[in-house]
């Protein structure tokens, strides 16, 4: 998010060298919340859930791979480059469910292993899907013509600039910033999860059947609401000058702000309705029609009617926590 605002008169160098630096910062925690998991957190049974410490190895690495594409994502967000996301995102999605479908089918007793190998190919492709267009895209016909601020691929990796700093402190502090902001979010909205998991309330089988809850009602906000989010998070850090003062900016790029702000909220609020009705009259149906008897004829009808309430909230709050997040300054957002 830092480094998606003020890319008219950013220093590529001072980016890129900031971007890098979440590989080490990254492999640092995956050592950390690895050996907490494996050592540190109940272990479950091998022969209840095989491979388990493989996962965790797998899910680690998977994690670092992606930070890998950072420096590519980033600049394809800043440059619009949305046919680009489809197209990795969606490439990688479909190899990672049929790499699944197959080892589901084929090597059943695998456990773990399969989802494990599964994200390892996911993020894979959808680093290689950027780092091959870039390679394809830097240097020809349609990159000069686009004025891109960068021409080689060798400007991707770290460097030092002359008589500049390594990089950019201001946005480094506000880096920093929504570091900080993020950890409390994901506390507060993954809190339930690190109670199951830290205090044992729950055993892996409850566990189970609250994910599935979890993941059916979240299905919405993960693709409808999350991708509409981030597209618009990229449009209001271009448009709006982060702390400055909306009188002290252009008034018309000010207006148009706003009337997209409006109509996004009148869209996500016309879905969060939809599936609000329809998930409080249909939760018991598309539970069974899921999960047979199972998931069903417990508490979990009700459970996914007020999911489909808490997707309603999500719409309002997504949409308008990124219009906020790309007009505040460094100081708004540590408060």
């Amino acid at each position: 998010k830092a480094c998606l605002s003020g890319s008219s008169r950013r220093n590529w160098t001072q980016t890129f060298n900031l971007l890098w630096l979440t590989i080490p910062l990254g492999v640092c925690w995956c050592v950390f919340l690895g050996w907490i998991w494996l050592d540190i957190l109940e272990v479950p049974n091998e022969n209840a859930v095989p491979y388990y410490n493989f996962g965790v190895l797998a899910f680690c690495l998977s994690a670092v791979i992606e930070l890998l594409g950072e420096p590519f994502w980033v600049l394809a967000q800043i440059h619009l480059l949305v046919r680009l996301k489809v197209i990795a995102e969606s490439l990688s999605i479909l190899c990672k469910c049929i790499l699944t479908v197959l080892l589901v089918v084929l090597y059943p007793h695998w456990g773990l292993y399969i989802f494990s190998l599964a994200q390892l190919l996911y993020t894979t492709i959808l680093v290689s899907c950027y780092i091959i267009y870039f390679m394809k895209f830097l240097g020809s016909p349609e990159g000069t013509k686009k004025s891109f601020p960068i021409t080689r691929m060798v400007s991707f990796l770290p460097a030092l600039g002359q008589n500049e700093d390594i990089v950019n402190w201001n946005e480094a502090r506000l880096t920093w910033s929504f570091f900080k902001q993020s950890f409390l979010k994901q506390v507060l909205t993954e809190g339930e999860r690190y109670v199951m998991t830290f205090l044992n309330v729950l055993n892996f089988g409850d566990q189970g059947v609250y994910d599935i809850i979890n993941n059916l009602g979240s299905l919405t906000a993960r693709f409808i609401f999350l991708p509409i989010e981030e597209s618009f998070y990229v449009y209001f850090a271009k448009v709006l000058e982060r702390g400055k003062d909306t009188k002290l900016q252009k008034q018309d790029v000010i207006s148009m702000a706003a009337t997209v702000l409006e109509s996004l909220l009148k869209l996500v609020l016309l879905i969060g309705l939809t599936i609000t009705v329809f998930g409080f009259a249909y939760s018991q149906l598309a539970l069974d029609l899921y999960g047979g008897s199972m998931l069903s004829s417990g508490s979990g009808p009700t459970l996914l009617r007020w999911y489909s309430l808490y997707v309603l909230l999500l719409a309002v709050n997504g949409i308008t926590e990124c219009f906020t997040f790309a007009s505040m300054s460094k100081e708004e957002v540590d408060r």
